[in-house]
């Protein structure tokens, strides 16, 4: 079960939706084709910008962190951010502002609670390195290693309201214990 498609299957057709980090604008291009969305990203890497305008994408340069204000209120019916939390200096201010310009967020990201994850730690006695988080320490783009516990809690304390909720590892769905055994958790949320 892959990322892209879960977020796929809850994004309805001819929605307008705006995609924060959105690489090279893969899932954009698919939700276009596929779902006859209205397109729009924000990516930092200008590289990954080009890629994402060549597949026909509607693409602009910039911080996430500083482009969502300009945004009216509900200018979206969806607001992605996948795969990204975890590296934003300002994670509640980037969650904030997309409960605000989107009718709903879909958040994606890494679980640091994943069993790998803390086995690595233990044994090791140093950062984690798995498949999932590849990185040395002093080159990884994560700054904040959250866990689908700690999400959840940020979401209730905020008083957001999860729609859906996906847990994946290996590309299989996980319904058991997801803080554990899951490598990717995948959230539709809705402000009240």
């Amino acid at each position: 079960m892959k990322i892209n498609s879960i977020i796929g299957e809850w994004i309805a057709p001819s929605a307008k939706v705006l995609d924060l980090g959105c690489g090279d604008g893969e899932l954009l291009a698919w939700l276009k084709s596929q779902k006859k969305i209205e397109a729009r990203g924000v990516e930092l890497d200008r590289e990954s910008v080009q890629k994402a305008v060549a597949r026909g994408v509607t693409v602009y340069q910039s911080d996430i962190e500083e482009s969502l204000e300009g945004y009216p209120d509900k200018a979206f019916d969806y607001v992605i951010l996948s795969q990204t939390l975890q590296e934003v200096r300002h994670p509640l201010t980037v969650l904030s502002q997309m409960m605000r310009t989107g009718r709903w967020a879909i958040v994606a990201f890494p679980n640091f609670g994943h069993w790998r994850v803390r086995l690595s730690h233990l044994v090791s006695g140093r950062a984690p390195r798995t498949t999932l988080f590849p990185y040395q320490w002093y080159e990884s783009p994560n700054i904040h290693f959250l866990t689908v516990v700690d999400f959840e809690e940020m979401i209730a304390q905020q008083k957001w309201h999860i729609e859906k909720r996906r847990f994946v590892s290996r590309d299989q769905a996980v319904g058991f214990m997801p803080n554990l055994l899951a490598e990717v958790a995948v959230y539709l949320l809705t402000a009240p």
